[in-house]
């Protein structure tokens, strides 16, 4: 039975990946470790045997895989010989060099997912080093499909770039909706109603996407052939270059995830 331990197993992106995969009985409760500043995180309640802990230390003495699912700037504080386990990293910024050179590991996979892995719906790339055994990356196949969709990957260029993509993109739909929101209320829709008729159209239209056997492209092309009133916001987006700070934002972000976290 793996034995799994999770650092920063707690954080809203560690519960976000492990409750899923504890559903699916992908890991056992028995054989999951998490530690946190508290040693007392909630959630795990259907799962009682799952081991909470405040050492990263013992964690890793446990554990066949141990996962890092905390922030960039607070991986100076762990200090692990992982040399033998296979390292699981969450986090942006950190490439598959460092995590060599600070933990003394040899098999690591990367992977990215995004905040929709708490309702089973992340898209999450990974990438897996050349020491990773095809078992390794099975088990991280297993793992990320539970909270979602997972594509493997061949370069950590592509990684940079979907963590902006997909990692970042619910971030940049909540500010696309915000916008929406906000040119509501100048109109005198009240807030509330605007916000709750946002969320609706997203929650559709996402629906929509998803199912749709048209590419996205297709779809705004079928409005735009009709001439309506959707074809008359299409056209006044595209004549305001909507595409150009979309495409700035996701180049800023990949920017920002390819300047490793000790560059800083």
């Amino acid at each position: 039975m793996t034995q799994l331990g999770v650092i920063g197993g707690g954080g809203w992106l560690g519960k976000a990946l492990l409750l899923p995969a504890l559903a699916d009985g992908v890991i056992a409760g028995e054989a999951l470790t998490v530690s946190s500043r508290s040693a007392a995180v909630p959630g795990f309640g259907p799962w009682p045997a799952v081991r909470q802990t405040k050492s990263n230390t013992q964690l890793a003495a446990d554990a066949d895989v141990v996962m890092l699912s905390v922030r960039p700037q607070d991986l100076d504080a762990i200090a692990l010989d992982l040399s033998g386990k296979l390292v699981i990293s969450v986090m942006a910024m950190v490439s598959l060099a460092d995590l060599a050179a600070r933990f003394k590991a040899r098999r690591i996979i990367r992977a990215m997912p995004n905040a929709a892995a708490e309702k089973r719906l992340s898209f999450t790339p990974w990438l897996a080093s050349p020491d990773a055994t095809d078992a390794d990356c099975a088990f991280a196949e297993r793992f990320f499909n539970a909270s979602g969709q997972t594509q493997r990957i061949k370069t950590e260029a592509e990684l940079d770039y979907f963590t902006a993509l997909t990692g970042s993109g619910p971030a940049f739909l909540a500010a696309f909706a915000d916008a929406m929101i906000s040119d509501a209320v100048t109109k005198g829709v009240e807030r509330d109603i605007a916000e709750r008729a946002v969320r609706q159209l997203f929650l559709g239209g996402s629906t929509l996407l998803a199912g749709s056997k048209q590419t996205p492209g297709e779809i705004v092309q079928t409005f735009l052939d009709y001439a309506g009133t959707t074809a008359a916001g299409l056209e006044a987006m595209a004549a305001a270059d909507i595409g150009t700070p979309i495409a700035r934002g996701l180049t800023a972000a990949a920017a920002r995830a390819a300047a490793r976290a000790g560059s800083r």
